[in-house]
């Protein structure tokens, strides 16, 4: 024992001492330092799992963000859908009792719960399927192929000058030629095969497109041209950062006609010696007077049509994301 250490606890223990507390433990320097090491030790043990993962902690966190902003959003995103299928909804009612209270005659406009019925047999035996895939594969083909085709060439007659003086007689006389008013041409010409069917398609959908591309190349906004021509860009980096662009709105308005058109001009394709696609499908319903499998078919080409152009919609979304939304 050190003498310090003796010395106070003779002082706490002697005799007549006015304070009967008890001793008390000295501890040594080195002995405390090891305490407190242990201790800080022993804390940064507890708290490492906490510190260890941040970035789970942030993603916790983002993920109850977006939970609460999605609780949020969910009475706004109900009131839009009800505002959106409300007419729908209308509709399809205003179908179903209208040939059950005698308005119109059920044998040429059935309830619209026959119709889903007939739907439903058509799906269930592969009919559906089978016409369906027939009718997709000849209308994406020849709507691949017309904005293959239709938007380069659409891109270099907007661009030069000259190319467009040489074919805009030409586009003018083809322009104003229907496509339905060919069918017996492209029939007679490549017969009652695919070939015609995807030429009509072909013919069909060039004419939005193109055209549509050549208006969003001319009217690109002239400032932005001077803008990008003092930063001395090459005519090359001047098309891809400047005119493709600022080309994209205008012209994704002509590639949603088109694939309208590339449903609606199939249908009548088909109607003529084919053996089938949904076109097929209504043609042979009617001539069968299955009235239910023909309204059936009929619905089936105006869902693939919203469907297909939503899909268009998201597309021209994501190209043209540099855009600011009218209500910012």
């Amino acid at each position: 024992m050190s003498p310090t250490t003796g010395t106070a606890t003779e002082k706490a223990t002697a005799p007549g001492s006015a304070s009967t507390a008890e001793p008390v433990p000295t501890v040594s320097p080195a002995a405390s330092t090891v305490s407190a090491t242990s201790t800080l030790s022993a804390t940064s043990a507890v708290s490492a799992p906490h510190d260890a993962s941040p970035s789970s902690v942030r993603q916790v966190r983002s993920t109850a963000t977006r939970f609460r902003g999605a609780v949020r959003r969910l009475p706004h995103l109900l009131v839009k859908g009800a505002t959106r299928s409300v007419a729908i909804v209308a509709l399809l009612l205003l179908w179903e009792t209208a040939p059950r209270l005698g308005l119109v005659d059920r044998t040429f406009l059935p309830p619209f719960s026959e119709v889903a019925h007939a739907w439903w047999g058509l799906a269930a035996d592969g009919q559906l399927a089978d016409n369906t895939r027939a009718s997709l594969v000849r209308s994406f083909s020849g709507f691949g192929l017309a904005v293959a085709v239709a938007v380069p060439l659409g891109l270099l007659i907007g661009w030069y000058r000259p190319v467009a003086d040489l074919l805009g007689p030409l586009l003018e006389v083809f322009r104003n030629t229907a496509a339905l008013a060919l069918l017996p041409v492209f029939v007679l010409l490549l017969g009652i095969g695919e070939t015609s069917k995807i030429s009509i398609v072909v013919y069909a959908c060039t004419w939005p497109i193109l055209l549509n591309t050549i208006s969003a190349v001319r009217n690109v906004d002239p400032t932005l041209l001077k803008l990008a021509k003092s930063m001395d860009l090459s005519a090359p980096r001047l098309f891809q950062k400047v005119i493709l662009p600022a080309s994209v709105p205008v012209m994704f308005t002509g590639v949603r006609l088109a694939g309208a058109a590339s449903i609606l001009v199939l249908v009548a394709a088909e109607m003529i010696g084919a053996k089938a696609g949904l076109g097929y499908l209504i043609n042979a319903s009617q001539f069968n007077f299955a009235i239910p499998q023909m309204y059936a078919g009929i619905i089936t080409i105006s869902a693939i049509g919203v469907i297909f152009n939503q899909f268009l919609v998201a597309v021209e979304r994501r190209l043209s994301s540099w855009r600011v939304p009218a209500d910012a």
